[in-house]
């Protein structure tokens, strides 16, 4: 049997650095690489199933590249589901894939309740912290905010995905980082 996540991989990778993608081909190495490594890590740590987790982790926005931004969740759990149905994944394990996908978001109703789906969560917020730049970015050139107003937002952006992780070993990785970052955007 193919190695079904190093397909899913690829797949995003494709999809994230076509020139129409939404975020721009650096989307795949600044975030979606970084979501992947800290997923894995937490999933080896908390013994969940990594086969879920690593294919969670590399699809859980292939909705906002795709689709844009706007219920990427949705959008993602979709293209997800039609992905690994054509790769012949068992439709069982597609739906906790998807419920990942669709429980990534801190700001939509759907609550992750499986481990796998609050590890893509954590993961998720947890590479926002190695490119303090991104957020930046998304609230100087897309949101359009004045400088103070970008690092009022930012700040505030950090404090609450540092709430939001559901596991001790999710902060205690990224704590120096938090700190830092609550330091420079005082």
């Amino acid at each position: 049997m193919k190695n079904i996540v190093e397909e899913v991989r690829k797949f995003v990778e494709e999809e994230s650095k076509k020139p129409e993608a939404w975020w721009g081909d650096e989307f795949y190495d600044l975030h979606l690489v970084k979501v992947h490594e800290y997923a894995k890590i937490l999933a080896k740590k908390l013994g969940a199933d990594l086969e879920i987790v690593e294919m969670a982790a590399w699809m859980h926005d292939i909705g906002s590249s795709v689709y844009g931004r706007k219920d990427h969740h949705i959008t993602g759990a979709k293209i997800a589901e039609k992905k690994l149905k054509e790769l012949g994944y068992p439709q069982d394990k597609i739906e906790k894939v998807k419920h990942c996908i669709l429980a990534h978001r801190g700001s939509n109703s759907v609550r992750p309740e499986t481990t796998e789906a609050k590890i893509v969560a954590d993961a998720d917020a947890m590479a926002a912290f190695d490119h303090i730049h991104g957020p930046f970015t998304a609230a100087l050139v897309y949101e359009k905010r004045s400088q103070s107003s970008a690092r009022d937002s930012v700040r505030e952006k950090y404090v609450n995905s540092w709430n939001k992780l559901n596991f001790e070993e999710s902060k205690f990785l990224i704590k120096p980082k938090f700190e830092a970052i609550k330091l420079l955007l005082k």
